[in-house]
Order: structure tokens, then sequence, then C-alpha cells
């Protein structure tokens, strides 16, 4: 597997991307699809799952969200921003069509796709986002409460195995995260109706990230979505790869 590395500028905003797979993919049915990393990470956390989809003749696009890996620092970190550079992404690329893939805070950003462009979206994977509270009358509440011991061998050794995504990672935005986190976000359950493409959510166990409770009213608020528990916690691709790959792969060759 050979990618192309590329910078391109959306909305004033260097966002650096890996292509790969075949260009050419009007030989294979499915659209080409984004795997989008969390926070403080960037795209190289999905190597793995990228190899086993272009085995499948899959094309696979991997950017690195504003503020992480290749791609610029900002002075504004919002939520909604992420989501709208994937979507000029996929529009300077000139694609029509693509399946989404995002944890945790790329799992935010690809909703926010789906919703402002359900026309470009075939199908959402959305794996340990957190959800937004929906009123100032909610309680931030996260599953997690310490990390568990495989949690914290990952963050130790992902600074020994991918030391440059932890030096680009712009820690500015951290502030500005806990605190979009704390603030209720009405649009965004507002909007979850939007979302046409059939979508799979995929939730850790005790020490993952998503409500249970506001999970539940997310797929009420969907047309076609389903729910995958794992027993691992917030890095379901990481930490349980097969299992994740078993209920992710059949869900993007239906």
């Amino acid at each position: 597997m050979d990618p192309s590395a590329a910078v391109v500028e959306v909305d004033g905003v260097r966002i650096a991307y890996r292509d790969f797979g075949p260009a050419d993919t009007t030989a294979f049915p499915n659209p080409p699809i984004l795997l989008v990393h969390g926070m403080g990470g960037d795209g190289h956390t999905w190597d793995r799952f990228a190899q086993t989809l272009v085995r499948r003749g899959r094309r696979v696009i991997i950017p690195d969200l504003r503020g992480h890996g290749r791609s610029a620092h900002t002075e504004s970190y919002r939520f909604d921003e992420f989501g709208a550079d994937i979507a000029a992404l996929c529009d300077r690329l000139g694609l029509a069509g693509v399946d989404l893939v995002g944890h945790s805070l790329g799992g935010y950003a690809v909703s926010c796709v789906a919703q402002e462009r359900p026309d470009l979206v075939r199908r959402l994977v959305i794996e340990e986002c957190p959800l937004p509270l929906r009123s100032g009358a909610e309680e931030l509440r996260l599953t997690r409460r310490l990390p568990t011991v495989p949690e914290l061998w990952h963050a130790a050794t992902s600074l020994l195995r991918h030391p440059r995504a932890v030096l680009a990672f712009d820690r500015s935005m951290t502030g500005t995260a806990l605190e979009q986190f704390r603030k209720p976000n009405p649009e965004w359950w507002d909007r979850l109706p939007d979302i046409v493409a059939p979508t799979l959510v995929l939730r850790g166990g005790p020490g993952g990230m998503v409500d249970p409770e506001k999970l539940a009213l997310v797929c009420a608020a969907l047309a076609d979505c389903r729910v995958a528990a794992f027993t691992c916690g917030h890095s379901i691709h990481r930490d349980r790869y097969q299992e994740f790959a078993a209920e992710v792969l059949p869900f993007l060759t239906d």
C-alpha cells in the first residue's frame, strides 16, 4: 500500500490527508471511505484498518484534523468547524458520495457532515463519540471515571510509537474542547433527523465516553441506526481491532 500524501487549503485552513487504494474505483460498487481520528492523535491510528479496506478494493482517505498531525494550527477549534473541514475536503477531491468513519471527536465531525450534507454520505460509523448536552438543566456525565489499565498502557506507548502525533497536537484546543463539552448543543440534537445515511454507533464499556441514556435518544431520532457494544474502553478500533472490523466491514460493504 503506497499512500499519496498531500495538503490542500480549505476555507483558509491547511488540511493534510493521505489517499490510499485505487484512484479509479469505477470497478467497485462502493464509494471512497474517509477515516477520521479523535482528539490528540492523527490519521495514523487508522493505518491497520486502511490496509484491510484497500485489500478489499476500497479507496481510503485519511485526513489530519486541524490542529493535529500535518494540518495547520488555527485560532478557532469549534466542533462544527472540524466537520466543515471534512466536507470541504470531500468537495476539493470531487467526491460525490462517501462512507464516513469517525472516532471520538472525529465521530462528532462526521455526524456534522451527515447532518449538513446528507446527499454526500452513504454510510456513517460513529465510534465512541461523547454526546453533547441537550439543555442547561443536564449534568455533564461521562461513563469514564478512571482510565483502565489497557488505556494507560496505550497512552504511555503511544508517545513512543507515534511521537510526531503527540508533538504536533495543538494543546491550546483542550480548553476549548472542554468548554464545548460543558455547553448545551440543542442544534446538534435538533438536526439529528437530517441524517439519512444508515448509521452504526460503536460504544465502549466502563472505560468509554458514551452516555447510554443519550445514545438511546440518538437512536430514536435516526431513521436507520444500530448500536454495537464492546467491553473495552474508548479506543475500540485500537484495543479490539478484530471485533471492530467484524462489525464495521460488513456494514460498509452492504
